[in-house]
């Protein structure tokens, strides 16, 4: 195992890459970019980067220089001959070739296109434009990048028997929390992690971890790099980024109407059956599962990843129960901003109700509250999402007011055509 302490007190030489490989990025990226690159791969997309938590100055605490060379560096990489074995030949959710060649051929010579960056005040403003296809692998990369080079500019002056200490510290924390969910019956619970990382060694040590401390109830890693090196599941099905590229193409207001379950049409074709986990909350769960077709019903499950995951999960209980389906049977995905208490909580009292399971994010690969001056290593809650397709503006309305993004007037017309009414604000964390 790594010596990650002294790693990061080594860190003095020119560049110390980042990101050293194109699947060192979420699972659902690779399996929705097959998706757009076989319906939408002509769609010009813009991804900007988003800071939600701007008290967070990173044009002060990140050289531009440094970021530069970390951005051009993961645009010369390309799939190494055994990344492609793994993604051709591997079996994922049960399924052998879950890539097809046409895609593998394409992903095999691709370079990720050139990206725009440059400081506004405090902050900077970076964006990617170009194919769809293309683009959207930029995001988890570029959010990697700045999370880790926000770290490096914290922990630079301190001292190798500091940073041990630091690291132990962290590892204790992470240790206490897995023995806390230990217990727990019928626990499923993934790694997440990857966007609002500490780092990818930190990253990893946190997989093997939980690989350790939980056994089977650790059922995978959304990290395709780290999945295919520590031999586990990948995870990962789609996320917000679909229905918001679909709504931002449709021409009038029926169209946007349906765009969300046009996004979940295309998904069900592309994966033949596999995959069915709806994410119902980019323009409200409850209209979206209310206005959803029969057919959705039958679908394996749903994740909840805005608002209060209760009240997301009982609406749908509710649903499925109105639609002649057994709650029981069906799976829920927690996802939003979770910590061992919250887990611990939602497991005990839906255990039964429904097939729940856990996708641990930035609070399982980056806790490290409190451990340094000033807390100013305290996860920060940054993004980088698609806010343009075609020209036209995208919109997410999402079941927590706090994350909605777009255009003012859009965002009223998105409410208006799905029926969204008042919401309770909630606290973005992470």
């Amino acid at each position: 195992m790594v010596d990650i302490a002294t790693r990061v007190y080594n860190h003095k030489w020119k560049i110390d890459p980042i990101v050293r490989s194109l699947i060192d990025t979420d699972f659902y990226k690779l399996l929705m970019c097959q998706s757009v690159f076989r319906n939408k791969r002509d769609t010009r997309v813009t991804f900007s980067l988003i800071n939600r938590s701007t008290h967070i100055p990173l044009a002060r605490l990140i050289d531009e220089g440094e970021l530069r060379e970390q951005l051009d560096h993961i645009r010369s990489l390309s799939l190494s001959r055994g990344e492609s074995t793994w993604l051709r030949g591997n079996t994922f959710y049960g399924k052998r070739q879950m890539f097809r060649s046409d895609f593998m051929e394409w992903f095999e010579n691709l370079r990720l296109p050139p990206y725009h960056l440059e400081r506004k005040g405090d902050q900077y403003e970076l964006t990617f434009e170009g194919a769809w296809p293309e683009v959207m692998l930029w995001e988890i990369p570029a959010l990697a990048v700045l999370m880790e080079l926000r770290g490096r500019a914290v922990l630079n002056d301190m001292g190798r028997f500091e940073l041990q200490v630091l690291y132990a510290r962290a590892m204790t924390r992470l240790w206490e929390k897995i023995e806390q969910l230990r217990p727990l019956e019928n626990l499923g619970i993934a790694d997440f992690g990857t966007r609002r990382r500490h780092s990818f060694l930190w990253q990893d040590w946190c997989v093997q971890a939980m690989m350790e401390g939980l056994g089977p109830k650790f059922t995978g890693t959304s990290n395709c790099l780290i999945a295919m090196r520590r031999e586990v599941e990948a995870i990962g099905t789609n996320a917000h980024e679909l229905p918001m590229v679909y709504s931002a193409l449709a021409d009038t207001d029926d169209e946007l109407r349906n765009a969300p379950y046009n996004v979940l049409m295309d998904w069900h074709e592309e994966h033949e059956g596999n995959l069915r986990i709806i994410l119902p909350d980019t323009y409200g769960t409850k209209g979206f599962l209310d206005n959803a077709p029969d057919w959705l019903a039958g679908w394996t499950g749903i994740r909840v990843d805005s608002g209060d995951p209760e009240k997301a999960a009982e609406i749908a209980i509710d649903w499925w129960r109105a639609r002649g389906e057994d709650p029981r049977e069906k799976r829920v995905i927690f996802s939003d901003g979770l910590d061992v208490e919250k887990i611990i909580d939602l497991q005990k009292k839906f255990s039964g109700r429904v097939k729940a399971s856990f996708g641990w994010g930035t609070l399982l690969t980056n806790d490290f509250r409190g451990l340094v001056k000033d807390d100013a290593l305290s996860p920060f809650s940054l993004v980088c999402k698609a806010v343009s397709a075609n020209g036209r503006p995208t919109v997410k309305l999402s079941d927590n007011p706090e994350k909605a993004m777009g255009p003012k007037e859009e965002i009223e017309r998105y409410k208006r055509v799905f029926g969204v009414g008042q919401q309770e604000a909630i606290e973005v964390i992470v």
